[in-house]
């Protein structure tokens, strides 16, 4: 990977919010699944810019080819948030061929939990950007640092809406800590082992007090249950400690979303959630 391939900004949400700025507007709106990422259309509303939600499907995942041929700007969290649910990466080749005059942007702010990455694709498409971050897998959340990769044209384009507004964007502190971070690669291994690990003990230990729980390649699960709503869930747990996230849209309304923690956080976690359990049931 070159240098001119490459752009590093305050955090992923800082390149999104870029793209948005850089490659959409009145011609050219945006598209992204109807459930995902809460700031794409905070970033769309922001900028004025128009935008379509593409409904997944009834399993929460991504159907690649709702996004064929859209004359749109596409923004796909991949992992997606907050399913977890994943495209391959013959699925976004699909997409990517299929909308050969348009930018496709490939969000993977979890991607390394579990999914494969489209990084090598960008050599072969020039419409594709991905976008990563430093705040999940390389435990940098409060450093702020992420970064873009694509080919020279789009990454200059995203250097032009930066040095308009937000040139200095990265502080001394957080690109050490980068450089820091990249040199241990074996420590962010290390931690993605341990989420993994955590992640499948702990839907292991849901689904065995009925719980319904996404496929997730994040570091969270997404799980429901027969016996108590999505909202009761989260009170609950929050009266026990326990902070979990909840949406209020209604097709997603019984889920929770549950981040990964150490195993004795998830042992405690999930000792919550059956007793809570018994009391409902």
């Amino acid at each position: 990977m070159e240098p001119c391939q490459v752009l590093c900004t305050n955090g992923s949400d800082d390149v999104l919010n870029f793209a948005f700025m850089a490659f959409c507007d009145e011609k050219t709106p945006a598209a992204f699944p109807d459930i995902t990422y809460g700031f794409y259309s905070v970033f769309a509303e922001a900028c004025g810019i128009s935008y379509r939600e593409i409904p997944l499907r009834e399993d929460f995942s991504v159907k690649a080819e709702d996004y064929f041929g859209l004359s749109h700007t596409i923004f796909i969290a991949n992992p997606n948030a907050p399913t977890g649910l994943t495209l391959s990466p013959f699925e976004v080749e699909e997409i990517l061929i299929h909308n050969p005059d348009h930018v496709v942007v490939i969000d993977e702010a979890y991607v390394d939990f579990g999914a494969d990455s489209c990084v090598p694709l960008v050599a072969r498409y020039d419409n594709l950007l991905v976008t990563q971050t430093f705040s999940k897998s390389r435990s940098m959340a409060g450093a702020r640092l992420g970064f873009a990769i694509g080919c020279p044209d789009l990454i200059r384009d995203l250097n032009v809406v930066k040095y308009t507004i937000n040139p200095y964007c990265i502080n001394s502190m957080t690109m050490a800590a980068g450089i820091g971070t990249l040199a241990d690669g074996e420590y962010t291994r290390r931690n993605v082992r341990t989420v993994m690990e955590n992640r499948e003990f702990t839907k292991k230990e849901l689904e065995k007090m009925g719980f319904f729980v996404t496929d997730s390649s994040a570091n969270f699960l997404f799980a429901r249950h027969a016996s108590v709503s999505g909202g009761e869930l989260y009170r609950r747990l929050k009266e026990e400690g326990n902070l979990v996230r909840h949406f209020s849209r209604e097709r997603i309304s019984d889920y929770c979303r549950i981040t990964i923690g150490s195993k004795e956080e998830m042992e405690a976690f999930c000792a919550s959630v059956k007793k809570i359990l018994e009391v409902v049931g």
